[in-house]
């Protein structure tokens, strides 16, 4: 949970703390949501990887929706820029949460991570992954840019009455596995 939260700058803690009112366990709320055996925000679909027997790092991620629905009236306003950047890459492989403690940074878990959700997209049939960032996370655009991952689409952080500093929500795709005969022939 606590790799989630990370990566999203509190905005599930955030979230899950209105959904439980004041008097609830917000932690509660998002471990029982991990522990469910289906839906996109599963265990099932976590790696985690370990330096010298010790968590270091999380990937979460899951296939998107290949004709993405509309956006439900009752959504809540700080996850509609989510959303509408997640509809920009139908049926893409989605990326949803990257994060390391910081003890562990610099140690190529990021990158060793972003290479295990190319083999997952891949065999899993999909030729996009797709993430999205704050504009804020520098050290995580600088890996996605030199991990080749493209930005593709911005859109505005609706904060609300959540405290954090970014300002844009940023899409990137990736283009990954053997795309066309050129990509397979010997050179």
């Amino acid at each position: 949970m606590r790799f989630i939260n990370m990566a999203a700058d509190n905005l599930p803690l955030h979230f899950w703390q209105k959904t439980v009112g004041p008097g609830g366990d917000p932690w509660a709320l998002g471990e029982e949501r991990a522990a469910r055996e289906t839906g996109n925000f599963s265990y099932r679909n976590a790696w985690l990887a370990e330096i010298d027997g010790v968590i270091a790092a999380c990937l979460l991620g899951y296939a998107a929706d290949a004709e993405p629905g509309p956006i439900a009236p009752e959504t809540p306003p700080i996850f509609v820029p989510l959303l509408e950047l997640e509809a920009l890459a139908p049926g893409a492989w989605y990326l949803n949460v990257l994060a390391t403690y910081e003890a562990f940074r610099g140690k190529g878990v990021g990158s060793a991570l972003l290479a295990h959700a190319e083999t997952i997209a891949v065999a899993g049939g999909h030729d996009t992954i797709s993430l999205i960032a704050e504009d804020t996370h520098y050290e995580a655009l600088r890996l996605y840019a030199a991990k080749g991952y493209r930005q593709i689409a911005r859109r505005p952080v609706i904060k609300g009455d959540w405290d954090v500093d970014a300002s844009d929500w940023i899409l990137f795709t990736k283009t990954v596995g053997a795309t066309s005969f050129d990509d397979v022939r010997p050179h």
